[in-house]
């Protein structure tokens, strides 16, 4: 039978040195013998996965993806292996996680660098966006959502939270605008809007029915970062809606005023969402309990109860 994972090893180690004479050092082989186990493996697959040079070598659109792919198979084999031999679930290896920028930088990665300093064999590696990624397409281990998920049998969620959302201003911005009343006021005060999908600023808001729907406001400056659209509200510069996460703290100490509490809306589930294995592995295991055990310790931040 062919061998599936012939030249995979010398593929992966050739990208990590760099060159062919790197990754012969690295296994322990001649440089010959490295370029033939990877072209051997190119003329199975069918597809070039390196551009070579007499001066550089770079990988091709094809060889990124099988890249990704490549690296899941020796990670899962190598904790696979680990786990078996020694009987530990102890976390090892490096955990390829995304989260959300404000969000994650505030509430998340604190728990993150403090579970690395108790596993010194667990690594990191973050990312801070605000937009959905294919996690098996980009080898992501774990993910944090703000918001409904989609159908994708390959992944897993466990629900920490719920973001809800809240209309704010600064007092010395109320009391040179006036407080709205209703939502027709809003188009007589200056709002702020974060990121967005389409090309209307939009708030969720609660219609007639009582039901949550997004509604055009009158945009004034928009801010495509959590800490600055709050920052922007804190200096009176207009209203914001403003998630209980971002906004609890200046609420609480009266830097920014709730207003028309009865109109807004948008309570949104946070998700902590993992690819789905047949065994799942310690780093991504401790690291869901982790999130599940600081969501339930800090209400605030995932609004288990509402301050």
């Amino acid at each position: 039978m062919e061998d599936r994972f012939a030249g995979i090893r010398e593929f992966v180690a050739t990208v990590d040195g760099g060159s062919l004479t790197a990754a012969a050092n690295i296994l322990g082989v001649t440089g010959s013998a490295v370029g033939k186990s990877i072209s051997r493996l190119e003329a199975r697959l069918g597809v070039q996965l390196l551009h070579r040079t007499t001066r550089r070598m770079d990988l091709t659109t094809e060889g990124e993806a099988y890249l990704v792919s490549c690296r899941r198979v020796l990670e899962e084999l190598v904790q696979t292996e680990s786990f078996l031999s020694t009987g530990q679930r102890h976390p090892i290896g490096r955990l390829r996680v995304d989260l959300p920028t404000t969000f994650g930088r505030r509430h998340v990665m604190p728990a993150l660098l403090a579970l690395c300093a108790r596993h010194e064999k667990l690594d990191m590696s973050v990312t801070l966006r605000d937009r959905a990624v294919d996690m098996v397409g980009e080898g992501i281990d774990l993910a944090v959502r703000i918001g409904a998920l989609g159908d994708y049998p390959d992944l897993v969620a466990r629900r920490l939270g719920e973001q809800t959302l809240v209309i704010c201003a600064a007092p010395d911005y109320l009391a040179r605008r006036g407080t709205p009343l209703t939502h027709a006021d809003l188009y007589r005060h200056d709002c702020l809007v974060g990121w967005r999908r389409g090309n209307r600023p939009m708030w969720l808001l609660k219609n007639a029915q009582g039901e949550t729907e997004p509604h055009e406001v009158p945009m004034r400056h928009e801010f495509f970062d959590g800490d600055a659209l709050e920052s922007a509200c804190l200096a009176g510069c207009g209203l914001a809606q403003l998630p209980i996460w971002l906004a609890g703290d200046a609420l609480h100490r009266g830097a920014l005023v709730e207003v028309l509490p009865d109109i807004t809306g948008g309570a949104m589930p946070i998700h902590v969402v993992w690819q789905k294995t047949w065994h799942l592995q310690p780093k991504v295991r401790v690291t869901v309990d982790e999130l599940v055990r600081i969501a339930a310790d800090a209400p605030h931040a995932f609004n288990r109860r509402r301050m």
